[in-house]
């Protein structure tokens, strides 16, 4: 029996960019149409769409309203579109937490991109990825604020990360010169927008794509001999 063609797929991406975990709930389709085929390892690398967010956050209404000039109107017919493109791939983009749900906000997310580099030193690939789904859970899903450093550690812990181990990596200044390095590595390849994803280093897919597209790209791929 033939062995699966093994790939890695590094995929920069912003905790704040519904995009990403769209693409990647895509991708995670497109994978297990190919298991046995073709296995890929996923890790994940900063960008921060907003390098210059406050602490204090931004409301996603007015942060849109600023940065892309949109209406009301735009912004509405924005997030319709987005909400079904997120049904569409398998992941609900609209608050789930009990009560009246919080402003929807902007954060921060240089300590968050920390942290998941600290879980890929730490624990591999597999759980900084479910450090990473448990981020976009807390941005889109339970409105938390992913630039608390308290929230940050009970994130870490939910996925199984020593809590400890979290805070000293949040205070590692090792770890932020790490995570501004690897940002600027994707302002040298051009990357302007995420998701981004390099497979095996070398190989660029942008954005969200349906599953077929990713695998079809990762089948031609592995038919260049990677």
């Amino acid at each position: 029996m033939t062995e699966p063609a093994k790939l890695t797929i590094d995929i920069y991406s912003d905790v704040m960019c519904p995009w990403c975990v769209i693409g990647y709930n895509q991708l995670s389709k497109a994978l297990d149409e190919l298991a046995g085929e073709i296995e890929a390892e996923v890790r994940w690398l900063p960008f921060e769409l907003n390098p210059d967010m406050p602490a204090e956050g931004e409301s996603q209404e007015e942060h849109i309203a600023r940065k892309y000039g949109r209406t009301p109107d735009q912004m509405a017919a924005n997030r319709g579109q987005l909400l079904a493109a997120g049904d569409r791939a398998g992941y609900s983009l609209r608050y789930a937490g009990a009560g009246d749900p919080p402003p929807a906000m902007m954060w921060n997310t240089f300590a968050a991109h920390k942290l998941l580099k600290w879980a890929l030193i730490e624990a591999g690939a597999a759980v900084q990825t479910a450090l990473k789904r448990a981020l976009f859970d807390a941005h889109f899903q339970q409105r938390r604020n992913v630039s608390d450093a308290a929230v940050l550690v009970d994130i870490a812990a939910s996925v199984g990360l020593d809590p400890a181990g979290a805070e000293a990596a949040l205070a590692d200044e090792v770890l932020g010169v790490v995570v501004r390095r690897e940002q600027a590595a994707a302002w040298d390849m051009n990357i302007s927008g995420v998701p981004a994803m390099i497979v095996n280093g070398k190989y660029m897919i942008p954005g969200a794509q349906e599953p077929e597209v990713y695998a079809n790209a990762l089948r031609r791929v592995v038919a260049k001999g990677g």
